[in-house]
């Protein structure tokens, strides 16, 4: 049985906040995206979750020594607006877990006054995409509209990607029921287990920041865009010599589940 441990960190009031959700996915796209954010905008850490339903490892960090498993809520005021930014290094790792988290996210959403959910993730092509495409579903058309109107977001989903499957889709589809408009925005990416979905984070980090009316500077990510992906193109080159024909899951068109 699933048991959370919710710590919240001082007092705090918002007006009508937005929650932006980036866990662990296909690319690491939402992940990529949220820790930039939080990082950019050194935004302040208000509250912490911890389960027996994470993954049972623990992480070493730069000290040497391990570290929980942990997923953080963090807190940046924006023109006015209250943004949250659900960040960590995992996902729950069951059906069952995943539900009774996404609940306590909404839980603790709606006792802040929450309005509006952002979730991110990846879609993964065979290839690396030059300019990654971004898709969106929600739970309103409202919210898809709001999202889609002047930003080349293409909201034909319908039959691109399977199941939605993990956070980034469940807390969209569960937020309804509290009468909160929740968008996922998933960004294109290579499908390769070892590839980091930078590029397409960049994309979504652009639509976010044209929606909520606010600056961000890109140029670290452009960097790391540019050096990763001529690391991965030359790595994957040395290690398929002589073997053609990659298959990658998860790719466009194929019916198979997506992990957001």
């Amino acid at each position: 049985m699933s048991t959370w441990k919710l710590r919240t960190i001082g007092s705090h009031r918002f007006k009508d906040p937005i929650l932006i959700e980036g866990l662990p996915g296909i690319g690491n796209v939402g992940k990529v995206a949220a820790d930039f954010l939080v990082d950019e905008l050194e935004a302040k850490r208000v509250a912490t979750l911890t389960s027996n339903s994470f993954p049972h490892s623990v992480f070493v960090n730069e000290q040497n020594l391990v570290e929980m498993p942990l997923i953080e809520i963090y807190h940046k005021k924006l023109n006015k607006k209250d943004i949250l930014l659900l960040v960590g290094d995992v996902q729950p790792i069951d059906e069952e877990s995943c539900y009774s988290f996404c609940k306590e996210v909404l839980n603790l959403f709606n006792s802040y006054g929450g309005k509006e959910i952002i979730t991110i993730g990846g879609i993964g092509l065979q290839d690396i995409p030059k300019k990654p495409k971004v898709y969106c579903t929600g739970n309103t058309k409202k919210v898809i509209q709001k999202y889609t109107k002047g930003t080349g977001v293409i909201n034909k989903l319908y039959g691109v990607v399977g199941p939605i499957v993990g956070v980034s889709g469940l807390l969209v589809g569960l937020a309804k029921d509290s009468k909160v408009d929740a968008i996922c925005l998933l960004a294109e990416t290579y499908g390769h287990p070892m590839y980091l979905g930078i590029k397409g984070a960049r994309e979504v980090l652009n639509i976010i920041t044209k929606k909520l009316q606010f600056q961000l500077n890109l140029k670290e990510l452009d960097k790391e865009i540019d050096e990763i992906e001529k690391g991965f193109i030359k790595s994957n080159e040395l290690a398929n010599v002589g073997k053609t024909g990659l298959k990658v899951p998860g790719q466009i068109g194929e019916d198979v589940n997506y992990i957001g």
